[in-house]
């Protein structure tokens, strides 16, 4: 009978693997982001087998197996050319630039492709039509162009081979994350769901394609997220943990400056002395980090591509699509120059708010991720890949929902020029804030619950 029940969990193991790896073969390396349908059905058939396998309860040696699959359907997407999202081609910008020892911060791709410049950086026309912001200056932070740049100087004037470098920085920050889950204190009562929450997040489909498959670098500062709040919970070792931390969390922020937003949390965490010291170390650290880039222009070029992108990008949004359909009623244009600021202290407000409520620092961070990401003006779907591996260390699982949905969101790609279908987002946002309302107000929140869990 248990040989029978072994040979069982092979063939449907078995089973998993290739039909998972049939499926991610077809995202990767076939369907186009116009191909809404395909995709759609794609991520699917992914998901469904995803639902299968975390509702069902696995012995340990089991789990390394399913663990063992979600790193090999990451490999497999190794050498695919990122299909979903044209991102990459500002990472092989920045990244010829850097290499070739100019500062990627001080010039615009508009301005300098004709120059003697491009060709010394080997920026070709092909490069430059890829990209999505010819016209903006790069907003990505110091370590991430040291990623970029370290790349471009491996591949030289390969594409493909610029593209497996940066996704091998990416691939590295995965295996780092999937091990990380593995090692934090839940509280008693959730310590038999350890491993579940490893699985929820290593065989999520939407974050194996967005992560790895699309080159998103939230892998990065995901990881350091996640070591930062591991090396907060070290109460018996002094406050070199601390420092770590901080570290950690800067590095993060050197990648994609989200991490900050956790900086009030932590503050919280640790008290007013050592909130306010690992606050000015993170500061310090960034400062360091962005020291090479260092100039006048750097602050008015960033600022400027930061200021745009809160007051002029427009994706998968929420709250802020509603209230700017009765700016358009009341004014009969676009309002985003106020929305933007407004919706920003609102969500500083509800920082504030939770910062002070009774509740894991992980739980914080998964509210107050939730909040920022309800009032933005911008949701491209692979942000919401943090709120899968904290909703599985958390037990929500809204994220779980919402990534599931996301996918729908590239309906918008199926005509060109792009445009969005409202009435998938409204659907989209509505499941998701039900399943949020009935986890946080119905199902109920343990309030009571140690500050000290993360």
């Amino acid at each position: 009978m248990q040989k029978s029940s072994q040979k069982a969990s092979i063939v449907w193991f078995l089973l998993f693997i290739l039909v998972n790896a049939a499926g991610y073969g077809l995202v990767g390396y076939h369907w186009k982001r116009t191909q809404a349908g395909e995709l759609i059905l794609s991520f699917g058939a992914l998901f469904l087998m995803y639902g299968l396998v975390i509702s069902q309860k696995w012995d340990e040696r089991q789990t390394h197996w399913l663990i063992w699959g979600a790193i090999g359907f990451r490999f497999l997407l190794l050498f695919s050319v990122p299909a979903l999202s044209d991102d990459y081609f500002r990472f092989i910008w920045d990244g010829r630039l850097l290499s070739t020892g100019y500062n990627p911060y001080l010039y615009l791709p508009s301005e300098i492709i004709t120059t003697s410049l491009a060709a010394d950086a080997h920026l070709n026309e092909a490069l430059f039509q890829g990209l999505n912001s010819p016209n903006y200056f790069t907003v990505y932070p110091p370590l991430n162009q040291w990623m970029f740049g370290l790349s471009a100087w491996i591949a030289h004037d390969s594409v493909l081979l610029n593209i497996v470098a940066l996704r091998a920085f990416v691939f590295m920050a995965e295996l780092g994350i999937i091990w990380l889950l593995t090692t934090f204190r839940l509280p008693t009562y959730q310590e038999k769901r350890r491993k579940n929450a490893v699985l929820i997040y290593a065989l999520n489909p939407f974050v194996i394609i967005e992560l790895t498959g699309n080159l998103h670098f939230e892998a990065v500062t995901l990881f350091f997220i996640l070591l930062a709040v591991r090396w907060i919970d070290r109460p018996f070792h002094g406050d070199k943990y601390n420092v770590r931390s901080a570290g950690a969390l800067a590095l993060g922020a050197a990648v994609k400056l989200l991490p900050l937003i956790f900086l009030p949390l932590i503050f919280k965490r640790l008290g007013f002395r050592k909130g306010l010291v690992y606050c000015v170390m993170v500061g310090f650290i960034l400062l360091v980090l962005f020291a090479p880039f260092l100039s006048r222009e750097l602050f008015v070029n960033f600022g400027k591509s930061l200021d745009l992108y809160f007051q002029k990008f427009e994706f998968n949004a929420s709250f802020y699509y509603l209230f700017r359909q009765v700016g358009y009623w009341i004014t009969g244009y676009n309002i985003i120059h106020l929305l933007g600021p407004l919706l920003s202290v609102v969500t500083l407000i509800c920082i504030a708010q939770i910062a002070f409520q009774r509740r894991s620092l992980l739980e914080k961070m998964l509210l107050v991720l939730t909040v920022y990401f309800l009032c933005a003006t911008t949701v491209h779907p692979w942000y919401i890949t943090t709120l899968v591996a904290l909703g599985a260390l958390t037990q929500r699982w809204y994220p779980v929902v919402w990534s599931a949905l996301l996918p729908l969101t590239y309906v918008a790609y199926a005509s060109q020029p792009y445009q969005e279908n409202l009435r998938i987002v409204a659907l989209e946002y509505f499941l998701v804030i039900c399943c949020l309302v009935y986890e946080l107000f119905v199902k109920g929140i343990d309030w009571n619950a140690p500050t000290k869990d993360v």
